[in-house]
């Protein structure tokens, strides 16, 4: 039990890129969805960091050893790179979210809605008019080819 304790960070990463995936994956409101997504990637951020952990490690600068007052403590250190690279995703992140939001914006003027199966069923009624009307016109312009053939097409002699 205290193994599965000690190893709580990996518990809760997995937990919020679960609720994260199930968001994205079944919620039908666009904002629930980009919201679900910035959980999904603050689970991988938990993750990259607590990668970058180590048992007794210390941030990377060198302080005086308590033991030796002459002595710089020399580690053993966490490894920073993991956490430079996830300060530019958290700034990616939020601009994906800021870009996201945006268009969500954007697509309730244009649809009137945010609930991406209503969207989806205004498209295929207007792909469906589409092809109705363009059906419709090449019909048109076969009758009008065949009238004008069966027009040229006779010759009285």
């Amino acid at each position: 039990m205290t193994h599965v304790l000690g190893i709580y960070n990996y518990w809760i990463y997995v937990l919020l890129m679960m609720i994260g995936l199930y968001g994205v994956i079944a919620k039908p409101n666009l904002i629930k969805q980009a919201i679900a997504l910035g959980l999904f990637q603050t689970g991988i951020f938990l993750y990259y960091i607590s990668m970058a952990v180590i048992d007794n490690g210390t941030a990377p600068v060198w302080f005086v050893d308590p033991q030796d007052p002459g002595q710089k403590y020399m580690g053993p250190y966490d490894n920073p790179l993991p956490h430079v690279l996830i300060l530019t995703a958290i700034v990616v992140s939020v601009s994906v979210l800021a870009v996201a939001l945006a268009l969500i914006i954007n697509i309730r003027r244009t649809y009137g809605t945010i609930e991406a199966d209503q969207i989806d069923l205004m498209d295929q009624e207007d792909r469906l008019a589409e092809f109705c009307a363009g059906a419709a016109a090449d019909a048109a312009d076969a009758a009008a080819a065949a009238a004008v053939a069966g027009v040229g097409g006779h010759h009285h002699d």
